[in-house]
């Protein structure tokens, strides 16, 4: 029996696969797509573990779809722009370029290792000036559609990475990438007009069928889709305004109004520049951040103002005006009417200040004279009260009633708004893509001619130096006006990275077409992708930005598709146990072992402490490299691995014992292939044991197909453990039939050879002769063989059960309840009892009624 080598096999078929060019997806009409695409990787050195179980999920679906007969696509590529090549640049002395262009090359021999079925003569990187020059092209033309605008705008600042940062790039008031405190800082910003596309960004998420519903439900809060009024206060005092707006989803709370609260940032400040106290108020709000999550965990404080608003409805009451470091001016109008007995947030504001607290919503089960509102507003529904002509009324009727007198009035109207806001894409970095604009010198911006795109980076450019890169540079921002000769600066910024990844999938459509992103033939045959796979990180940013671009592109074009991904996967995260010296300081899981009970570092012998099992992190030290353990247990055992044990939407934990047996599986099916193919083609399997394995067979056939189809990989797996483990016993019993047993096999082999697709290749060819895994068709089974001939039915009496017997399925009503009524059991409890009636449901269950 020849002994199974993973390294030997590894190595054979990834040269096989690579010559015959086994993956390459060509279009063709006649053939049904498949598109499948897992979120591509940052080159940042190596491979981790969440990129291997986030590539093997989509291995397995699309293997599985080429067995099914479909035409498949499935690229890669690499997210390759980025502030981690300009620091790590900084730190080797090197260029980011040639920093990028070394972990591309190792990372892709890391994902070759792993037999990954990827079409490589598709793969692009966004670097790339063949990528990036379209990109250019896509800003152009969506700057041409005003799809694209410039504006002072107070931004969020990462003063680690110097750059700005979009609001879902701050995370706890921190930069997503750098960890710093992000501050407040005002700058001219390139944006992209995302809000243009919110209602149909929002109401499309429906269409959505085979999205995570927890994504689509974090969709749709970012983009926040609010229905209410908006309100026309009246406002004294004012020297530039007499009125403000403000926008609220409670019209009917009108009458519970003791304050108003406007932005740091609202126009109406500007009057008030002047005050020292205000501009330190001012000040202290800037170093709190302005995005939702850093003002939901800071103090709400206001700084009153001299102006005061009229009421609209209550003659002679003025309302006093605050500026509030809790009202956002991009959301809304960045005003908002407090109304304290029925908001949290504004009775604690109302306390803080002593400012009136008025209800005006009566719950069901009170009276006006026993309600009270102290510390804790009410928020519930109710009949309306304390409010005029609206008393009585029911809160849905109320807000109509106020937004019908306020229009009559013009002093307000009905309003749809949104959360969403448009898309800052400016970055004060080098290692981006170029912004095609230029600024000539009698003060017109300008879009770079196609001719001239791209725009390249320079190559010699001095990272150190604070400030953005490209403005420091000596000569790349100096030109000239292809027009007209007139001096011209180019624009200094670049853009943000997820720019880069919000089209990428189009680009594989058409990786080789020079003149454009993308042909619309290609896109209309391919697109659209039919199942993206990634973490769930990316649920609002890259998502989000997709379906704009998809959008933004396809305005005013033969671009049709909307929506970029019709089936969106997210994995969970790969885990492992943490380990900390007395010191605090992490230790790597390799230099942990079990010594006399206690756990120690293996080089220091000094005492570890293990820790909570955590997603692998290089901080906690608790990775595990990918490359060492596939060349210790082979690639196979490592995908298998990743499919066992956990559903892939849940987190995985990693352990030794996990991939060690996975390795032992993986010598079992070996093991079983050399047993079969050594048999006597003389000896014959008695038909009863034939029956069984091909009863077993097609389950297995069955449950498979529909584990994979419902991303139910580790159900899968544990089926493939049972199969084995009954073919295992036929061939220790010896009943042997070596053309039947090859048969069988290769179609189990066929079966697994989208999870294990080396050893099911080598296996494959010798047991049939030279056969190629990934050219099988994927086995149908026949339900005929799959029905069980004997099923159990429960015996009740008086709906108690009282026994279980085993009978054959379909077996006649009289037979099944005369063989009851002979059970010791149930004879003993009915004795001298009456049967009043027999209740038979077929193939399930008796239920004899007894008095």
């Amino acid at each position: 029996m020849e002994k199974f080598n993973h390294l030997v096999i590894d190595k054979k078929w990834h040269k096989i696969w690579d010559q015959k060019k086994t993956f390459k997806a060509t279009k063709n009409k006649n053939k049904k797509k498949y598109y499948c695409l897992e979120m591509f990787p940052y080159p940042s050195g190596k491979i981790h573990m969440g990129h291997v179980r986030n590539y093997t999920l989509g291995d397995v679906i699309a293997n599985y779809k080429r067995l099914k007969g479909f035409n498949v696509l499935h690229p890669m590529g690499w997210d390759s722009f980025g502030m981690p090549a300009e620091n790590a640049a900084i730190q080797n002395n090197l260029h980011p370029s040639d920093w990028t262009s070394q972990n591309i090359k190792t990372m892709k021999n890391q994902l070759k290792s792993l037999g990954f079925s990827i079409d490589w003569e598709r793969e692009i990187s966004t670097c790339d000036e063949r990528y990036y020059k379209h990109q250019q092209r896509y800003f152009i033309d969506l700057f041409n559609k005003g799809l694209v605008y410039k504006k002072e705008s107070l931004v969020n600042w990462d003063p680690i990475d110097n750059t700005v940062l979009a609001n879902e790039q701050v995370i706890d008031g921190k930069g997503w990438r750098s960890g710093a405190d992000v501050v407040q800082k005002e700058l001219s910003q390139w944006f992209f007009k995302i809000t243009n596309f919110s209602d149909d960004l929002d109401t499309s998420l429906s269409e959505l069928k085979s999205w995570p519903e927890k994504v689509k439900l974090m969709q749709k809060n970012w983009i926040g889709k609010s229905t209410g009024c908006e309100i026309i206060f009246k406002i004294k005092d004012s020297k530039s305004k007499n009125q403000l707006k403000v926008f609220t989803t409670r019209p009917d709370t009108i009458f519970g109004a003791s304050f108003i609260a406007i932005a740091v940032d609202h126009p109406l400040c500007k009057e008030i520049s002047k005050d020292e106290a205000f501009q330190k108020f001012k000040d202290d709000c800037y170093k709190t951040g302005n995005t939702e999550e850093s003002l939901a965990k800071t103090e709400k404080i206001g700084y009153k103002t001299s102006f005061e608003a009229k009421h609209p409805f209550i003659k002679d009451k003025k309302i006093p005006v605050y500026v509030a470091n809790f009202v956002l001016m991009e959301y809304g109008t960045g005003a908002i009417f407090g109304c304290p007995g029925h908001d949290q947030r504004d009775l604690d504001f109302a306390n803080k200040y002593n400012l009136a607290v008025i209800p005006v919503i009566l719950p069901k089960d009170k009276t006006e004279k026993e309600f009270k509102v102290s510390d804790e507003a009410y928020v519930g529904d109710g009949q309306i009260i304390n409010s005029d002509f609206l008393n009585g009324l029911k809160i849905e009727e109320g807000k109509i009633e106020v937004i019908r007198r306020l229009e009559k009035m013009e002093q307000g109207r009905g309003q749809t708004i949104f959360r969403l806001r448009d898309w800052g894409i400016s970055r004060q970095r080098y290692w981006g893509c170029p912004i095609p604009i230029l600024y000539r010198e009698d003060g017109k911006i300008l879009t770079v001619p196609d001719s001239e795109l791209p725009i390249k980076l320079p190559k010699d450019i001095d990272l150190t130096k604070p400030g953005n890169p490209l403005e420091n540079h000596p000569t790349w921002k100096f030109t000239k006006c292809p027009e007209t000769g007139m001096k011209a600066i180019r624009e200094t910024d670049t853009l943000d990275t997820f720019v880069d990844s919000s089209w990428y999938f189009l680009r594989f459509c058409s990786h080789d077409n020079k003149n454009t992103g993308y042909d619309l033939d290609d896109v209309k045959y391919w697109m659209p992708v039919d199942q993206y796979i990634g973490g769930v990180e990316h649920a609002i940013l890259h998502l989000l930005y997709s379906r704009f671009f998809s959008r933004a592109i396809s305005h005013g074009s033969d671009y049709e598709i909307k929506e970029p991904f019709q089936g969106l996967f997210t994995q969970g995260m790969v885990c492992h146990k943490t380990y900390k010296n007395k010191k605090g300081d992490w230790i790597f899981p390799e230099d942990v072992m079990l010594e006399k009970g206690r756990t120690l570092n293996k080089n220091s012998g000094e005492e570890v402490f293990e820790g909570p099992s955590e997603s692998m992190s290089k901080s906690k030290k608790n990775v595990i490299d990918p490359e060492t353990v596939i060349k210790l247990y082979g690639a196979d055992s490592v995908r298998w691995f990743m499919l066992s044990d956990s559903p892939p939407e849940r987190d995985i934990q990693w352990s030794d014992e996990g991939i060690s047996g996975s390795y032992k599986f993986m010598q079992k099916i070996w093991n079983i292939s050399e047993t079969i193919n050594n048999l006597d083609p003389k000896t014959k399997m008695d038909n009863e044991t034939k029956n069984i394995l091909d009863k077993s067979k097609n389950k297995l056939i069955k449950d498979v197909t529909l584990a994979i189809e419902s991303f139910h990989f580790n159900v899968a797996v544990a089926k493939f453990y049972e199969f084995i483990n009954i073919l295992s016993k036929v061939l220790h019993d010896k009943n042997e039939d070596k053309i039947y047993l090859q048969k069988l096999f290769a179609e189990f082999l066929t079966l697994i050879s989208p999870f294990i697709p080396h050893i099911a290749s080598e296996c494959l060819e010798k047991i049939n002769t030279g056969s190629i895994a990934h050219d099988q068709k994927w086995p149908e089974h026949d339900e005929k063989l799959i029905k069980e001939d004997k099923i159990n039915i429960v015996i009740q009496i008086n709906g108690k059960k009282r026994a279980i017997i085993e009978v054959n399925t379909n077996e006649k009503e009289e037979k099944i309840i005369k063989e009851c009524l002979q059970i010791t059991n149930v004879k003993k409890i009915i004795d001298d009892k009456v049967v009043l009636k027999k209740i038979y449901i077929k193939n399930k269950l008796v239920n004899l009624v007894v008095k």
